[in-house]
């Protein structure tokens, strides 16, 4: 059964950075033939995404309340894809999660929710002073 697992929430001040890691098991074909999706949800709103990757490391999107302090990397050897936040804002509070998504051309990614098939269960991210 496919599993994905994030780690590196926490509790962080404003301005302050962390770094989000995602690995994956159970893939038909590993982590590495996916693109990688990061949404977050907020209490009381709906799951947006905010970041992906492409299966190919190539190419990365951003929404726009993240542009310029968010980025997104993988590492093919550790089959783990991570998600590098600063300057972060209390905003910025939520379950952040990672999931798996199929796209035939490996130099695309997208940030809608219906794309992606296999979800991790989230971590959670506070930004408080």
């Amino acid at each position: 059964q496919a599993q994905l697992v994030e780690s590196g929430g926490g509790l962080v001040q404003p301005g302050g950075s962390l770094r989000l890691s995602c690995t994956g098991s159970g893939l038909e074909y590993g982590l590495n033939y996916y693109a990688i999706g990061w949404f977050r949800q907020a209490p009381g709103k709906e799951r947006e995404g905010i970041s992906c990757i492409s299966s190919s490391g190539a190419m990365t999107e951003f929404a726009d309340s993240v542009k310029g302090r968010f980025t997104a990397s993988r590492d093919s050897a550790a089959n783990t894809v991570f998600l590098h936040m600063a300057s972060l804002q209390p905003e910025d509070t939520a379950v952040y999660y990672c999931a798996s998504g199929y796209y035939t051309d490996s130099q695309r990614c997208g940030l809608v929710v219906a794309e992606y098939d296999n979800w991790g269960q989230g971590t959670q991210v506070t930004v408080s002073s």
